[in-house]
């Protein structure tokens, strides 16, 4: 008899939206999930680590309305739960803190239906931290308490004891509060607690578009209306606030805030999105190129199977690497083939990609570029010499034509194209043609080419941001199809790039 598998429900904590603060163990969670259920402000990024078939089934909440009520949300985790499947109930910040977590534990016990808890980083003290806000502090505060700002409806009064929770504790820290803050300042200062007291309201907590507003008790309200402060915000009381201005260190970053455009290829874009997170950019990702194999590698099996004639293989990407490496295991051969031959590498990137396959490089030039190239191979013996060059279908010329001026003989081989890519690039688009985008940046004369197809006659949106380019090639394409390059990296690099953005704005804030 054929056992039925029997389903089990996780409840994650998502953290308070900084993806990179969820738990090991909930990711890993994710990855294993068959369905998740997830709620309004767990991050996008966290689905990625799920596996493709995952079912998503998206039941978020909000003041204006909600996607499903809570006892339909407890029936779906039972009913998927019952179908033999791994559920995910991915909740932001902690499933047990204000999350109703404990609730929906409630239900799945009620069915017998297996579950476990796995916490989450609460935004009550990762929102304030990420603010520069201590919740405790040896000199200020020995005690916090946390507190719901919106509380059960069907309740009737409040079950919140004012004349106590105001003066109670050194700090306290309201979640959910931004809707009521008028009535929570009203008790506060009713029941005890000094109109002087430092508040601090944090919008988007951990987040690129993070906001923070500190006041007084007697004046927050005022200044949350006047600057049109609206959920989902975190509102906490107590002399701690007063030491945002010496431990600010999250919203001070360079860019922080900045709406980066990313225009590599989807499987390249991950580096550069995190670099520039790292400085507090928002990157908004729209790849304009996709890396696409040839059609035929007749021309590069054959060249592969003379590769001792060779005496030099140029590799001008990590694209190239990767494409000429695959091929050579295809013919059952390795990195021992290339005995003998000296190997070059435009660029550190390329280099790595080559040490990761047993091979360094013999010959890095310092500037990343086919004129560098050219300049260090003029004392390097090649007159007469095979020179192998494994690269993109479309690239320039000038790298064969300067080998070709010092005598060498080059086989220029095409290892792999890029071509636009066809998944649907409406999000970008529409920033960018929207004014949303502060920064766009280019890594190939390709990504300039393809996004100026894309954006069609709205092309001269991008000259409403900065336009960065990775080096003075790409720049001069930029210029070519009539864009204002504002910065050009001076070491050709993913990092050469984010630092030369970073300068930029470094500058744009002392001036």
């Amino acid at each position: 008899m054929k056992r039925i598998a029997k389903g089990k429900v996780c409840l994650v904590g998502a953290g308070p939206g900084d993806p990179q603060l969820i738990t090991v163990k909930g990711l890993k969670c994710i990855a294993e999930a068959d369905v998740i259920v997830y709620d309004r402000l767990v991050n996008d990024r966290l689905l990625e680590a799920a596996h493709p078939q995952v079912e998503k089934i998206y039941v978020g909440k909000s003041s204006s309305g909600h996607m499903m009520s809570q006892v339909e949300i407890n029936d779906l985790l039972v009913s998927k739960a019952k179908e033999g499947k791994v559920v995910v109930r991915l909740k932001g910040g902690d499933p047990f803190v204000f999350g109703r977590g404990g609730e929906e534990a409630e239900a799945l016990a009620a069915q017998g239906i297996p579950f476990e808890i796995v916490p989450g980083v609460t935004s009550a003290t990762a929102v304030p931290a990420y603010a520069g806000i201590p919740v405790t502090h040896r000199g200020l505060a020995s005690s916090m308490a946390i507190v719901t700002g919106h509380e059960d409806s069907t309740k009737g009064e409040s079950s919140i004891a004012w004349e106590k929770l105001a003066t109670c504790s050194d700090t306290l820290v309201f979640l959910m509060g931004m809707e009521h803050l008028p009535q929570i300042v009203e008790q506060l200062l009713a029941n005890g607690r000094p109109p002087t007291t430092p508040v601090a309201l944090i919008r988007d907590g951990t987040g690129p578009r993070q906001q923070t507003i500190v006041a007084t008790l007697a004046n927050i309200a005022a200044q949350a209306a006047e600057n049109n402060f609206t959920p989902p915000a975190v509102v906490v009381v107590g002399d701690v606030v007063s030491l945002r201005d010496k431990l600010c260190w999250f919203d001070n970053r360079p860019i922080f805030g900045k709406r980066v455009l990313v225009t590599r290829s989807r499987h390249q874009a991950s580096k550069l999105s995190e670099l520039l997170a790292q400085q507090g950019a928002e990157p908004i990702e729209m790849p304009t190129i996709a890396i696409e194999a040839m059609p035929d590698y007749q021309e590069l099996d054959t060249a592969l199977a003379g590769l001792s004639h060779y005496a030099w293989v140029i590799f001008t990407s990590v694209n190239g690497v990767d494409a000429f490496l695959g091929r050579l295991q295809k013919q059952a051969l390795d990195a021992r083939a290339l005995r003998g031959i000296k190997i070059c590498a435009i660029g550190p990137a390329t280099a790595k990609a080559l040490a990761q396959h047993g091979l360094v490089a013999d010959y890095v030039p310092k500037e990343y570029i086919s004129e560098s190239i050219i300049e260090g191979f003029a004392d390097k013996d090649i007159p007469s010499k095979r020179i192998l060059l494994p690269r993109a279908e479309e690239a320039r010329p000038e790298l064969v034509e300067g080998l070709k001026r010092l005598g060498a003989l080059v086989d220029e081989i095409s290892v792999y194209r890029t071509v636009q890519p066809s998944e649907a690039l409406s999000r970008g688009k529409q920033m960018l043609i929207g004014g949303e985008i502060d920064i766009t940046t280019f890594t190939s004369s390709s990504t300039v080419r393809n996004l100026i197809s894309l954006l069609a006659r709205d092309w001269q949106s991008v000259n409403n941001t900065t336009v960065a380019c990775i080096g003075p090639i790409t720049a001069a394409a930029a210029i070519d199809s009539g864009l204002t390059v504002d910065v050009v990296a001076r070491e050709h690099t993913i990092p050469g790039l984010v630092q030369a953005i970073v300068e930029r704005y470094e500058q744009v804030g002392k001036a």
